[in-house]
């Protein structure tokens, strides 16, 4: 349901803001929004689970996100929508963290990437869908009916929580870090806020640089403060765990190279190429098809190959597909555009298999909630600063009086792609941290001593 919402809003973009009359690249606001509210409230899904166990918060945040659903679809204005979003996004906090510590409890480690690139499939189906139903809802229907369609979803899903889902929780959960929470929230909204209206004229450079130090100081702040007590928001002595600050961290980096591709096609190919929402969605639709039907392949590979030798040639290959994106143009032929795509799929599927598994390699059971936390978290931060990131480059290199105008359209969002692309390469310099045998618990990965 989460990922069949985002995908549907992406193609939609365009047409949505052309409804609520406000530019396109002011939509990143609706994207960014959304997974802002998951890094701030994605902290307490661990706690959240604990006390009141892995059946009831689950079944809460897909009743929350429905409704957020209905308020995005009844949005008469970007702010409303904004608002809604932000509630849909306190619902999607619960989803992904809670789901993916359940499975973590449920599984041995050994057994790990195969049941989450299986689990993984079904959350594929919306990716796989979401671009070509966007299209055929905003090209047919009306934008609003995108957010309609998580609500009968919501209802099945509710049913099958009850019956499917086991209830974990602790016996004595830890008490919950308030004062983090205030700190950690603020910090990261506010440092959110002031990537998305950099660049823009709304604030004079003093203004935004104060901002960006208020925010950096309450981030700054939790970091001290948790250090000084027993029952942190996010247990950052987890990163001095070498695999887990690898995969947390280089997910982090990689994130915000990735994290603004889908906010940039849907661009380039409708305001840019000039293409209907439909074939857009058609062009974007290859990425879910290859993530789907590789994820059979992960295990094998990662057995084969071990975590350290993929994450680093996977990462480095993802930089050069999003250089090769700043190459579509209006002589691109469709199959060429449609092949990277699908390639580019395919090696992102890899890619958060590999560090989202890692991410357990060396955790403990008593550990696993803290670290689906702070991994969630993280990943939603980049994903976040991401989209911020590629709607400032875009705007930067597209200035205000060419942003009706495709051919500058593309030539500003060609700068973007290769922007996010370098960063992508050089993001590679976090996996070399790892070593041959590092997560061989959980890929069954051997290293063969030299003779």
């Amino acid at each position: 349901m989460e990922s069949l919402d985002t995908t549907i809003l992406n193609t939609a973009v365009p047409v949505i803001s052309d409804a609520l009359k406000v530019a396109p690249l002011s939509m990143k606001s609706v994207l960014a929004s959304y997974t802002l509210s998951l890094a701030v409230f994605i902290p307490i899904s661990g706690w959240m689970a604990d006390r009141y166990g892995t059946r009831r918060v689950f079944a809460s945040a897909i009743g929350l996100f429905s409704l957020g659903s209905l308020l995005c679809g009844l949005s008469s204005n970007i702010h409303l929508l904004v608002a809604s979003r932000v509630l849909q996004g306190c619902g999607g906090a619960m989803m992904v963290p809670v789901g993916r510590l359940t499975l973590v409890r449920t599984f041995a480690k050994s057994e790990l990437v195969a049941a989450m690139s299986f689990v993984a499939i079904p959350g594929l189906v919306g990716p796989m869908l979401g671009p070509i139903a966007g299209g055929l809802i905003v090209g047919y229907l009306h934008w609003r009916i995108i957010f309609f369609v998580n609500i009968p979803i919501g209802l099945v899903g509710l049913v099958m929580v009850y019956i499917h889902l086991p209830d974990y929780r602790r016996q004595h959960p830890r008490p919950l870090d308030i004062v983090g929470l205030i700190l950690f929230g603020s910090g990261v909204a506010l440092l959110s806020y002031v990537l998305e209206i950099f660049g823009e004229h709304t604030l004079s450079v003093a203004e935004i640089l104060g901002l960006l130090a208020i925010s950096l100081a309450l981030i700054g702040g939790y970091g001290l403060h948790a250090t000084h007590i027993r029952y942190p928001l996010l247990q950052l002595g987890l990163l001095r765990i070498r695999t887990f600050s690898a995969a947390v961290s280089g997910s982090f980096f990689t994130r915000l190279g990735i994290g603004g591709v889908p906010f940039l096609l849907p661009l380039l190919y409708q305001i840019g190429l000039g293409l209907t929402p439909i074939q857009s969605g058609l062009l974007i639709m290859p990425q879910a098809l290859a993530a789907m039907s590789t994820k059979f392949l992960m295990r094998p590979l990662l057995t084969r190959v071990g975590y350290r030798a993929v994450l680093i040639s996977n990462t480095l290959t993802l930089g050069v597909l999003l250089l090769l994106f700043a190459t579509i143009g209006l002589r691109t032929p469709v199959w060429l555009i449609a092949l990277q795509a699908f390639c580019y799929g395919a090696f992102t599927s890899l890619q958060y298999t590999s560090m989202n598994t890692l991410v357990y390699a060396d955790v403990s059971e008593e550990q696993t909630s803290d670290a689906s936390s702070i991994a969630s978290t993280l990943q939603q931060m980049s994903i976040s600063f991401g989209v911020a990131a590629a709607g400032l480059a875009t705007a930067f290199f597209v200035p205000d009086r060419y942003r009706s105008n495709p051919s500058e359209l593309i030539h500003g969002i060609h700068e973007a792609f290769l922007v996010l692309g370098l960063f992508t390469v050089l993001s590679t310099a976090v996996f070399r941290t790892l070593k041959s045998s590092d997560g061989g618990n959980v890929s069954q990965h051997k290293v063969i001593a030299p003779a």
